[in-house]
């Protein structure tokens, strides 16, 4: 713990008088030693204060005020990063949206009613936000997919969206970053509601309001309108080499102009 940024101490001081024993603000400890020496090896195994069966049952076993900690890490996030006053115009903060697998194998009775195969990989599907400025990344919330029949990916990024304070919306301008599947036209209006803009990838057959498909438009950064949104939309696409050296072109669309290609 002695590397630790002296800036985040005052946060580890008050996340461990959060542990409702000496035992578990020991295995806090533990873990956070790991993470913030930063060498690569923040498995329990590598840890030499504590056993990793300790750590084990810390995470899996032990109650502690989970929401609690999640409270606090953000109250000092946005302190963070409302410190942050570059000189010049108000500065943009970044939200990355992003549905990523927690591949798992074998039976989790616990976790059976979220385990499922969705786009062909088996595991937790979890919907996270991200939050950058310049440099900085912060992870900042989590949703579980439970798949067919409840909130969509796209609903669950919307209410993820929805937790972010209102200081930061007045203080930033916020882009929200997202892949194909978040590219609904109600989850662009619900990024516009929350007086946010989008910049998502979408498909190449996404039809506009005349008719054509994307992959028809000639030039990139066009404005258009997406069939069933009235709302201006700007176009562009790039192209990137898959490991066999094949060239793929992707398409994304944003709620405002931007400079240069998207």
């Amino acid at each position: 713990m002695s590397k630790i940024l002296p800036q985040a101490q005052a946060l580890v001081g008050l996340l461990l008088s959060l542990m409702p024993t000496y035992h578990q603000r020991r295995s806090l400890q533990a873990l956070l030693g790991l993470f913030l020496e930063a060498q690569g090896h923040p498995l329990p195994e590598y840890c030499q204060d504590k056993s990793p069966a300790a750590l084990s049952r810390f995470l899996n076993c032990y109650s502690w005020p989970t929401r609690a900690v999640i409270r606090q890490v953000r109250a000092y996030l946005v302190q963070v990063l409302l410190a942050h006053r570059p000189k010049g115009r108000r500065p943009h903060l970044q939200l990355i949206l992003d549905l990523t697998c927690l591949p798992k194998r074998g039976r989790f009775k616990a976790l059976a009613p979220l385990i499922r195969v969705f786009h062909g990989k088996r595991g937790l599907h979890v919907v996270l936000l991200y939050v950058v400025v310049g440099h900085w990344r912060f992870p900042w919330g989590a949703r579980v997919y439970r798949g067919k029949g409840t909130p969509s990916q796209a609903q669950l990024g919307l209410r993820l969206l929805r937790t972010i304070p209102k200081p930061l919306k007045q203080h930033f301008r916020i882009m929200v970053l997202a892949d194909g599947g978040f590219g609904s036209i109600a989850f662009l209006q619900g990024v516009r509601q929350l007086d946010m803009h989008a910049l998502v990838g979408v498909s190449r057959q996404r039809c506009i309001h005349d008719g054509r498909h994307l992959h028809e438009l000639v030039h990139s950064g066009s404005q258009v309108r997406l069939r069933g949104w009235d709302r201006p939309v700007w176009v562009g696409w790039y192209w990137f080499k898959r490991e066999k050296g094949e060239m793929r072109q992707r398409f994304v669309v944003c709620t405002r102009r931007l400079k240069g290609p998207p």
